[in-house]
């Protein structure tokens, strides 16, 4: 059984790192999911948002009965000196539901779990309240589901808009088992030219911030030899 459990929201978070990886697809409480295995590692995408990151969390403790549950993926900064694609090592998870937190026991910077996509004017009320220097929206729910079986809690983030970005409307596009609706948003961007721009910046940005958060984890965990050898694919394959 792997050691560590990786559990980001979409595929193409961590998709530089896991697309050679081999892929498991398991059912757990009626949902079925797809699993990428490499060396002592397993990375599950569960969807956006708390709801989606707990049932993965959950679905990857009763699978592969890990040592350590590590939420990975992109977020929004908090600080102005915070630049897209730079990576950070979250020591403490704040959760803006209900004011729990989660030490981790290593690295030093703070982020705050907020239940919905973050814009420049809610980015700065969380910064003013937890004084976090990154948002996201599922590392709280992983770390109650580390918390919950006992097992050894991580965060890594990468920076994915910084603090004055203008986020177009992003969550009425998240379906309800949190997977992002690309096709519906593809067509508000395009029938509203004033939003062009920002769009294509935001792919370029996700691009850049997985490929730095990808290499990170690869030198983390030791995976660069696993990512650069393709390995079959057991009971399915990316479309």
């Amino acid at each position: 059984m792997p050691e560590i459990a990786i559990v980001a929201a979409l595929e193409r978070e961590i998709w530089p790192m896991i697309r050679n990886w081999r892929i498991s697809e398991q059912s757990h409480s009626g949902k079925r999911l797809r699993f990428f295995e490499a060396a002592n590692c397993v990375a599950v995408c569960g969807g956006i948002g708390p709801a989606a990151a707990r049932r993965a969390a959950e679905a990857m403790v009763a699978i592969y009965r890990p040592t350590i549950l590590e939420s990975v993926g992109f977020a929004g900064a908090l600080e102005p000196g915070l630049r897209v694609g730079d990576v950070l090592t979250i020591r403490q998870v704040i959760d803006a539901a209900d004011g729990s937190r989660a030490d981790t026991g290593c690295g030093d910077s703070t982020l705050v779990s907020f239940s919905s996509v973050a814009g420049k004017d809610q980015k700065q009320t969380l910064a003013n309240s937890y004084g976090g220097c990154v948002v996201d929206m599922e590392a709280a729910a992983v770390a109650k589901s580390a918390q919950a079986h006992g097992l050894e809690f991580r965060a890594t983030k990468v920076v994915s808009d910084q603090v004055g970005f203008p986020m177009p409307p992003m969550d009425k596009f998240i379906a309800s088992d949190g997977q992002f609706q690309s096709g519906r948003f593809a067509i508000h961007v395009a029938l509203r030219p004033w939003l062009w721009a920002t769009a294509i910046r935001l792919g370029r940005n996700s691009t850049k911030a997985a490929q730095a958060l990808s290499e990170h984890l690869q030198r983390d965990h030791d995976l660069a030899r696993a990512s650069s050898q393709p390995i079959p694919a057991t009971q399915g394959s990316r479309p």
